[in-house]
């Protein structure tokens, strides 16, 4: 390993399904999965446990298939709250041993430990540190994998260190041959079911093959595969079969300025009437706008999309409209969303209903109009309606609309990213 850098990919083993363990003890030695709905027992599987996947299980498949592989499965609903909560707490743990911290997702995190290692010793004392720590206060298994860089991080701990008995495993760029190159091409980090069948059929069937292959053959090869606008990708798989990545890790990388704040729903059923999808169209608006002031955002251009169910027969618009003045007030933007639905909706039934905002601007930052005396006044108490639904949740405060039957905001407060907190 390069003496630079230290560099750990941290991996929460059956993330979902671990949390639940912990929360219930008495399933410690049964097998446990997450998934959609054990009440109608159907669904997706977000999650196994160890146990669960020993009888074969395996996340994506539908519960029924599980079921009918482990008839005493122990089947849990999802609390993304739940999770979400404990991969910050997580997250806190890892900055107690360094500040560079990047969350790559719910249950992955790289660490660059670099500047703190010397204050506990080798990578691999450090890991198994802050493994038997999250283990003793969470009940949460943690793999490590340590390199030079963030790229073989993640290679060292989905290939190796997931399947060792220590749940630590160091990649350095001197062990490569024996390690990383003898893989096949299907074991390569970015590298997909239809990526691996091009590869074999270039005749590089290694990870290694791919690493030997000078660039400018690998993208002549991938231009006669792939087309002419390969020669991107084709640096981008010799980069990473060779184990070279200069990204740092950076924390805040998600917290960037969005290009736009949106949010799309599927109805549960199709909406034919003008009245109905203004319902979820201002429901929609109020989640987008709610999203921009808590980031302190005001957008130029809202957007809005409508789509029909029968996708043999395509219906709908996706139109957009900049405003007068930037704003984040939920009515303003919603005034925008109609006239768009007015002038382009085709009548057509409707199953898909998205609004967005973008063009941002600071909200701190806005002009005092003559037409909207009355602005500052509701701008303060958006936010007043903003801090209590933060507090007390989204349901806490409802316009009187999202309780008819078109209203989908009492539901949706139940779940986060469309599965049950």
């Amino acid at each position: 390993m390069s003496p630079n850098k230290v560099i750990m990919l941290a991996d929460c083993q059956s993330f979902y399904a671990s949390v639940e363990k912990s929360e219930h003890p008495e399933y410690r030695d049964l097998p446990l999965v997450v998934a959609g709905d054990p009440e109608r027992r159907s669904g997706i599987i977000l999650a196994a446990c160890p146990i669960a996947k020993s009888f074969g299980v395996t996340t994506a498949e539908r519960l029924g298939d599980s079921l009918a592989k482990c008839p005493n499965l122990v089947i849990i609903k999802p609390r993304m709250q739940l999770y979400i909560d404990i991969s910050m707490t997580i997250t806190r743990i890892y900055q107690a041993y360094t500040d560079l911290v990047e969350p790559y997702s719910i249950d992955e995190q790289f660490l660059d430990v670099t500047g703190s290692l010397h204050l506990y010793g080798s990578p691999e004392e450090l890991a198994h540190h802050i493994q038997t720590r999250i283990l003793a206060e969470l009940g949460i298994y943690t793999r490590f994998g340590i390199a030079e860089n963030k790229m073989l991080a993640k290679t060292a701990c989905d290939n190796y260190a997931k399947k060792n008995g220590s749940g630590i495993y160091i990649l350095t760029k001197e062990n490569l041959p024996e390690t990383l190159w003898t893989l096949p091409i299907s074991k390569m980090f970015m590298v997909g079911s239809r990526m691996t069948r091009h590869f074999q059929f270039m005749g590089l069937e290694t990870i290694g093959k791919l690493a030997a292959t000078p660039l400018d053959k690998l993208k002549l090869m991938m231009r006669r595969k792939l087309g002419k606008n390969s020669d991107i990708n084709a640096e981008l798989y010799w980069n990473i079969a060779n184990g070279i990545d200069n990204s740092p890790v950076t924390p805040g990388t998600h917290e960037v300025a969005p290009k736009a704040v949106g949010h799309m729903m599927t109805l549960p059923r199709d909406y034919g009437k003008l009245e109905e999808i203004k319902v979820v169209l201002l429901e929609l608006t109020e989640l987008v706008c709610q999203r921009c002031r808590g980031k302190g955002y005001m957008g130029h251009v809202v957007s809005v999309g409508l789509m029909g169910a029968d996708y043999d027969r395509p219906s709908g618009f996706s139109r957009q409209m900049k405003m007068d003045d930037p704003t984040n007030i939920t009515n303003q933007v919603y005034r925008a969303a109609i006239q768009l639905v007015l002038r382009h909706w085709d009548g057509y039934p409707v199953r898909k209903v998205g609004v967005s905002l973008s063009q941002f601007s600071q909200d701190d930052e806005y002009q005092l109009s003559l037409f909207d005396t009355k602005r500052e006044k509701t701008m303060a108490l958006e936010k007043a309606t903003d801090a209590l639904k933060r507090k007390y949740g989204d349901a806490v405060i409802l316009r009187a609309v999202s309780i008819t039957d078109a209203g989908q905001a009492l539901h949706r407060s139940e779940k986060i990213g469309g599965h049950y907190k």
